[in-house]
Order: structure tokens, then sequence, then C-alpha cells
């Protein structure tokens, strides 16, 4: 609270906008105390006129706990409880942030440096690398979120980078939940970015509680308002002073200020007398304002009800705060434009009993290999998946069959069923088939940690040294040589022959970790390429096929392991951010050399990359050295019984996930200079625990295991006096919980003392580095179970809670606690039955002919995969629609019944993509009760 002329200083909750952007104060309807930003006490006595009044009762509301009964804006009678326990609704979301263009100038020198950052509802959930000096940036980054309760909107920020003060908002683009979800192919086109207005940017929610009596004189409305959460910060403090306003027929009134919070309770009563006869079109209007004591009051979001639709009875629970409608122009493309890439998954997922009968048919030719491999389920699903799905049901497979321990055998009959059908070994393993994709879904699940040790010591070391290294002639940059010469033959000789010296010594370092780590390849790993080894022998026995033994395993474990994490070290978690220019080149680089020696040597000279033969002097005695590696490696003992026993879950030993250095205080060292109370440690987060060191390869002086985690959380602003904390609260072996605070101190590029801004412009190192290390907590523990709904994101100090002011240290939590997981491409295992799942789609789709819900099928194809099998097949496939459809009659709105299916048969290649329907979940249009759907945030976008 403080002096704000105007419009006020530049929200801190808003960072988006720059100073100066002018917000839309005017608006239609009797708002007269949001034009002139007046005193509030006419309001208090009833200021918009009319015969309201306002009564503040006795506390009987306050604690009172409301259930998550109403969605936003249409108020309902409190829902049925479900009674198909383990159910459960999941919810996928895919963005593809791809490219800009025709983006504004914001730098002097007539460019920019644009990055994106992506919002769901009120939480940030990616930021994509800076592209600089660039009008029309390309991005190509893709992220994979798991929400658990939905969501409403998405929205993608753009912004200008800049060295010095604070960086530009360039627009948005917000894509609602209901555009999303109209298009089940999903969205993949340009976009228009249009311009980032203040009142737009509201999050939060308000818990009211209503009641319209059905008759009496007068009629009485009853408008509760008990409490709000996870408002915007609007002050420089990080706070906020909010007050409800409440309109309806004319008349406004409104509640106390709670000052410095953004979890306001307040737990009072207006009443409205309401005319007689029919309501009309009357609306309950309910605002939330941040009260200024100069200059006009801020808007935090607002919730409308039209009274017919309100029931007789009481109407309680959480309501998501909406903006103002949109007033904004089109700018006609002013502001450039983004392409982007949303696809959107929502799934009804059965109790895990009832997808055991599909799994059990799927895993049948793999337990009883005497079986006829032609018509199981398994070959049914290989042969209906079609090109575009064939990643997704690969990854699926590999999930459910690591639960069952048998993903070698899987992988021992799918490439069985691959070699059988190629006659030419030079292609072998070429395409992307079913096999192909698992055995490379398999190898990046279960190798993840071996991948690490390997490969990260050396990457590190490339992204550290950024050294310059270039052998394409057409593309070296004289300018980067070490000294001046008016020859530049001799200048870009020098360059050639640095760069020569570092490759090889980066890729002579790579080789000797590769061939050195036998015995840290995983045991699965080993006995599935030893298993690769006897078929392909088998299959291709003669000796002028003697490479095709060597180049199976390779071409698998170079060319799509290791040669792919040297060339992306982010998408294998080796880094946490996508490499610079100069070094992507580097890593580029490398990864052709390796491809080469995956190749075994053989493609060499015969390339259009002629400038790459100075390398071969170190890439053949590099494929000698493989060879004898690929021997060794297959030198183990298998299993008696066939099966390997990989672990489940999480793949050991335990993988580093994330480390770096943090100061961290425990929850004692709250009470007494909280600012100072930080000590700086190193901490590394892996699959299995969260451990901090003083120096890096320390002594461990603590751990928290990750299944104690109950939540992650980030600490608001004011309860430190620094804006990048966050909490982790675990749970001990006697049931107490306790709370660790972690800070992320990076040297901030804003000279101290800049108010108005918020705290990633504030330093945008350290919030990106708290939002990672929120990410990847979050991805470690999302498998955890008793999970905390509500936290406090403040700190209890001088005998009360800093973020709702409450006294009581047990006070349940006041925020909601998030639960959206950023996955990776591969690496989270993720729940066995969303798995089946989503396999029961794409055969339910594929073998109707058509995506789930579509119009009758054609008719079966005599002599194709049938009898026993295809029988249980369509039983068991039947039975999973009977228990959808009886999820569907009881709590959703019923939709048509499912087509019969056909006999099993091949389809002709459908015109829609399986993928983009698996499962037989609703339409993501239907609106979700209460506040499931609704995903607030403890903070503001930037």
């Amino acid at each position: 609270m403080g002096p704000r002329g105007g419009r006020g200083a530049a929200s801190p909750a808003l960072a988006l906008c720059p100073p100066g952007l002018p917000r839309r104060w005017e608006r239609s309807g009797n708002r007269n105390n949001r034009e002139e930003g007046r005193g509030r006490s006419a309001a208090r006595s009833g200021g918009g006129g009319g015969r309201g009044r306002c009564r503040r009762p006795r506390r009987r509301f306050a604690g009172a706990q409301g259930t998550p009964g109403h969605p936003p804006q249409t108020p309902r009678c409190p829902p049925r409880s479900l009674k198909f326990a383990g159910m459960a609704k999941t919810t996928s979301l895919s963005c593809r942030v791809l490219e800009g263009k025709d983006l504004p100038a914001k730098d002097v020198s007539g460019s920019s440096d644009p990055y994106c950052v992506v919002k769901v509802d009120n939480e940030v959930v990616a930021r994509t690398a800076t592209v600089w000096k660039s009008l029309n940036p390309f991005w190509g980054e893709e992220i994979t979120l798991l929400l658990r309760h939905g969501f409403h909107s998405l929205t993608i920020y753009v912004l200008d980078e800049d060295t010095i003060g604070q960086d530009d908002v360039i627009g948005k683009v917000s894509l609602s939940h209901q555009q999303i979800s109209a298009e089940p192919q999903g969205i993949d086109r340009w976009l228009s970015l249009a311009p980032v207005s203040p009142d737009q940017e509201v999050q939060g929610e308000i818990h009211l509680e209503l009641q319209v009596p059905e008759r009496g004189h007068p009629r009485v409305l009853r408008c509760h308002l008990i409490e709000a959460r996870d408002l915007a910060p609007r002050d420089p403090s990080g706070s906020s002073d909010p007050f409800g306003r409440v309109s309806c027929c004319g008349h406004t009134l409104e509640t106390a200020v709670i000052k410095k919070t953004r979890f306001p309770h307040w737990d009072e009563v207006l009443e409205f007398e309401l005319p007689e006869g029919e309501l009309g079109e009357a609306v309950l209007s309910v605002e939330v304002w941040d009260w200024d004591i100069v200059g006009k009051n801020d808007f935090l979001g607002r919730v409308e009800f039209s009274l017919d639709t309100v029931c007789p009875g009481p109407t309680r629970g959480w309501f998501q705060l909406l903006p103002f409608p949109s007033t904004t122009k089109d700018h006609g493309g002013q502001l450039g434009a983004l392409r982007l890439a949303v696809r959107l998954l929502e799934d009804t997922v059965l109790p895990p009993q009832h997808y055991q009968p599909l799994i059990q048919l799927l895993t049948e030719p793999v337990l009883c290999p005497a079986q006829s491999p032609e018509g199981t389920a398994l070959a049914v699903l290989e042969e209906v998946t079609s090109g575009e799905s064939r990643q997704d049901v690969a990854t699926k497979l590999v999930m459910i069959f690591l639960d069952q321990g048998l993903a070698v055998p899987l992988l021992d009959y799918l490439t069985t069923r691959e070699l059988a059908r190629t006659t030419d070994p030079n292609i072998l393993f070429r395409s992307n088939s079913l096999a192909s994709k698992s055995m490379e879904q398999f190898m990046k699940v279960v190798g993840l940690p071996y991948l690490h040790e390997v490969l990260k010591p050396v990457v590190n070391r490339i992204f550290e040294e950024k050294k310059y290294v270039e052998l394409d002639p057409s593309k070296m940059e004289l300018s980067r040589g070490r000294r001046i010469s008016f020859k530049g033959s001799l200048l870009e000789v020098q360059v050639r022959e640095s760069s020569l010296e570092l490759l090889k010594g980066y890729l002579g370092d790579i080789v000797d970790a590769i061939v050195g780590s036998v015995d840290r390849c995983p045991l699965p790993m080993r006995v599935a390429f030893k298993q690769l080894r006897r078929r392909v022998e088998e299959r291709f026995p003669s000796a002028q096929h003697e490479e095709v033994r060597y180049f199976s395993i390779s071409a698998f474990l170079f060319l799509r392991f290791f040669a792919p994490a040297v060339l992306t070290p982010k998408l294998f978690q080796l880094r946490e951010q996508h490499a610079e220019p100069c070094t992507g080149r580097t890593l580029l680089l490398l990864a052709k050399a390796l491809q080469s020696i995956g190749n075994l040597g053989l493609q060499l000279g015969q390339g259009k990359e002629p400038w790459m033969a100075p390398l071969n002097a170190v890439l053949l005695p590099s494929v000698t050295r493989v060879r004898a590696f690929l021997d060794a490696l297959v030198t183990v003992e298998s299993p008696k019984a066939g099966e390997v026993p990989v672990p489940q879950g999480h793949p050991q030993p335990s993988a580093t996930i994330k480390e770096g250095p943090l100061h961290t205080c425990p929850e004692q060292g709250v009470a007494l200079l909280p600012r100072f109370a930080f000590k700086k440690r190193h901490f590394r987060l892996s699959t299995q625990a969260l451990a901090c060191a003083k120096t890096p390869g320390g002594q461990v002086l603590s751990s928290i295991p990750v299944e104690q985690i109950r939540a992650v959380e980030q600490v608001d602003k004011g309860a430190f006096q620094h804006p990048h904390v966050l909490q982790v609260v675990a749970q001990d072996d006697t049931g107490q919980l306790h709370t660790t605070y972690l800070q992320c101190k990076r040297p901030a590029r804003v000279p101290a003392g800049t108010l108005g801004c918020a705290p990633f412009l504030l330093s945008p190192q350290s919030a990106l580095e708290l939002w990672q290390w929120l990410w990847a907590l979050r991805r470690a523990t999302s498998a955890n179970r008793d999970t905390l709904p509500t936290c406090h994101p403040g700190t209890f100090r001088a005998g009360r809670w800093t973020c709702c002011l409450r006294p009581a240290r047990a006070a349940p939590g006041c925020s909601r606690t998030h639960g959206t997981v950023v996955l990776g491409e591969w690496s989270d295992l993720g729940d066995p039955a969303v798995a089946a799942q989503s396999l029961y789609g794409h055969l339910r789709a594929a073998l109707a002919g058509g995506p789930v819900g579509s119009a009758g099928a054609g008719p079966p194809c005599p002599g194709q995969a049938g009898g026993l099998v295809g029988d249980r097949l369509q039983k068991v496939l039947r039975d999973l629609d009977i228990a959808h459809d009886a999820f569907t009659d009881r709590y959703e709105t019923p939709e048509p019944p499912p087509k019969p299916l056909p006999a099993l048969r091949p389809p002709a290649p459908p015109s829609a993509s399986p993928s983009a329907h698996p499962g037989r979940g609703r339409d993501a249009s239907g609106a979700t009760e209460g506040t499931r759907g609704q995903q607030p945030g403890t903070g503001c976008i930037l």
C-alpha cells in the first residue's frame, strides 16, 4: 500500500505490463468507485443507492470449509459422490511452441531477443530459450503436462529479454479449454498476438455461499463472502489489500479491507432485497479489489451468477475469479504471430482391476512363447497401429511390461517378428517400427542413470568451455580467429586445426567413457542385446552377414541412444537448458562422429560432407574398440526363467534429476532475522532422495526421501523479503510434517530498489532456477500418495501466518497445492492403468474403423486375425466399453452407445490419427464441478 498516482505503480503481479501501459478503467454499469477512485464510506452505507444493507454476523461461519461442489458462474446443487473407487480423470496437454514471425522491434538496434513463457491457468509451467536478435524466431520446444485437476486456459506470453532493466512484453496468445477441446486433432496454426491488459491478468478463487429464498416478503438474497485465496499481488511488497464488492439489482455493498494478504478471510454476509415477481436476467456480481490509499483501486477478479440459475437452497463452493470481458480490438497482426501446436487428451481411467484381462491378453505370447505369434493381442495391436500413434503405443507397452517384469521378453517377441519380415539385413531396424520404438523407449527408461554416468562429465565440460568448433568452410566465422591476418586461407587453416584438435579430444573422452562402461551398463539392457544378437544370427547365419550382429546392437545403442543424447542433452536430462548456438554446433559435429562409429565406419568417405574426413583417423580405431565393447556387453548370463528383474517405477540406481547450489533454511530458523537464516548448500535431487552437502560430491549432511515429500510449493515474496523461495513439506516416520525452505540466488540484472516489476524481471536467472527446481521436485514426487491438498505459502512468525494472518500454527493451509507435472518425453513411467487405458483406446478406435464415437464401421475382412484370441480380445474391449458406459450413465451426460466391434482385422490407414482419440473419455469441453479443473497459482506469471 502506498502512493499510486493515476493508475498507480506497475503491478508486481502483472510484471508482464511495462510501465505506462494504460488500464481500461471505464466500464459500463454502476461502478462509480472504479472510475473516480473515491473513498469507500459511501459504498459501505449502500453507495450504489437503493435498499441494500450489510450485516456483520457473529463469526458463526468462521473456519468453515466449503466443498468444491460448484463450477464457476453456474452454481449447482452439491454433486453426487463417485462410487467407482480408484477411478480418475486424467488430462494431458501437449504444447509445442514452434516459431514467431513479424514481431515488433523492442531494442534500439531494431531487433528483439524474444522468448516465451507458457502458463496454465495461474501457474507458469515452461519458459523457452531466448532467440537473440531476431524478429522471426524459431524455438521448436515441446512440453507435455499432466494436469490432475484439468485446466481452464492456456496462455503463451512473448517477451523481449533485456540485459539492463525489465523485459518488455510483446504480446500473448490465449486458448481456452473449450477452444482446444473443440479440435480433437489438435491446433496447429499461426495465431496473432494480442496485447497484454492488466485487467485480464487475474488469478485466484473466492469461497462463497449464496442463498435465494423461493418465496417470502421481502425476498432477501444472502451472499456470504467467506474467504479468497491465491489473489494476485498488486503492491510492491508482493501482497495486496483486498476487499469484496457485491452488486445486485442496482445496489452495491462492500466488505472490510483485509490488509497485506493474498488470502483474505472476510466471513461477512451481504444481504439484498430482491424485487417482486420474476427475476428475469438479474445478475449477482462479486468483485475483488485491491484497496489503495492514494490512486485508484486495482482489480483482482470477478465472478457473476444469474439469479435464476442459483439453487433455492444454499449454494456453497470455491469459484475461480475471472477477468472483465475483453474489449481488446484486433490489432491486425501488428504485434506479430505465434505458431503453436496444441493437443488435449482427456481420459476416464477405470480402477486397475478392469484392465487386468487386457494386460493378461497382451502378456500371453510373452509368457507362452510356444503360442503362434499370429493372432495374438500383441500381433493385433502391432497390425492396427499407424505410424502416427506408434510412439505412444510403444511407450505404453514398455510401461506395462516393465511393471510386469517382462520388458525384455517383450522386446524379444517384437524383434523376432521384425526379423521375420526383413529380407535385406542392410535395412534392419532402420524403420520406426513398433519393435524399434519399443527398444528405444526401453533403453531410455532403464538406461537413464547409465547414460548420465557415461556422458554427463564430457557434456558438462563442453558447455562450460564454450569453445568455437567448425570444420565446414562455408560456415566458418573467421572473425573468431585468435589473431588477425590478411591471408584468409591461413586463418581458415588455423580455425580448422584448432577445431579438429578440440573434436578429437572430446570424441576420445566420449569413446573412452563408453567402451569402459561394460560393467555399469544395466543388466536388463545387456540381456536384451544378447537376445537380439542371437535372433539376428539365427535369421542371417551366413558369414557375409557377420557385421549385422554388431550393427543390430550399435544401431540402437549409438544411433538411438548415445548420439541423440549428445545432440540434445536437455531432452535426456543431461542439461537443464538447450545449448547456445556455438556449443550446439560442437555437439552436432560430435553426434555426427558418433553416428559414423555406430555405423561401424561402413559409410566413411561416402557422405556429402567431405570436410568431416579429417576425423577418420580417430573414427576408424574407435570402430575397432566399439566392436570389442559390444562383444563384452553381451557376455552375460540370462536368468533361468527368461525374465530379467527390471526395477518397477523409477530405474535403479537412482538417476540424478537436478543438482546445484541452493540456500536452505529449516523451519526452526524462521523466527529471528529470516532473511539471514539461509545457508548455502549443494543439493542433489535423485529419483530416491533430495540430499544436501556443503560442496559438490561432499558428505551428505541431510536428505529427504522422495516418497516422504507431501508438497512442493512456492513461498510468497513477503515471507522472507526475497521472491525466489520454495518450500518442501515432508512427513517423517512418526507422521509429523516438517518444512524446509530453499532459496534460489542468482545475480540480478536490475539495480536494487527497482519497484513495480515482478520477481521474474528483477532476477530472471533466479526465477528460472526456482521454476526448474519446482518442476523437478513435483515430477519426482508425482507418484506419491497422501499428498497435501493445501498448504501455507507463507511462514509462521510473530504468532501468525504471514500469508493468511491466522494465529494458529495448526490452521489448515490457505492455498491449494499444485498438481501440474511437466513430463519428459519418455522417462516418466506413470500409472500402468493409464497406459492400459491408452492401449484400449488405440485398439477400440482402430478395430471400430475410426475414432471412438465415429459412425458405423466397415464390414469385417474374412481370413484375418480371429479365433479364440480374437473373440477374447473383443470380449475384453466390450467389457471395458460397458464399464465406461456405466460410469458415463451414472455421473456424466449420456453419450451415444458405441458401435459394435467388427471381427478383428487390420484397418485401412485412418484419416485421423488414433493417438488423438485414445480412450473413451468424454469430450473435454464438459464442465467439471467445484474446483476440479481449476489450477490457481501462488504467484504471478512473471
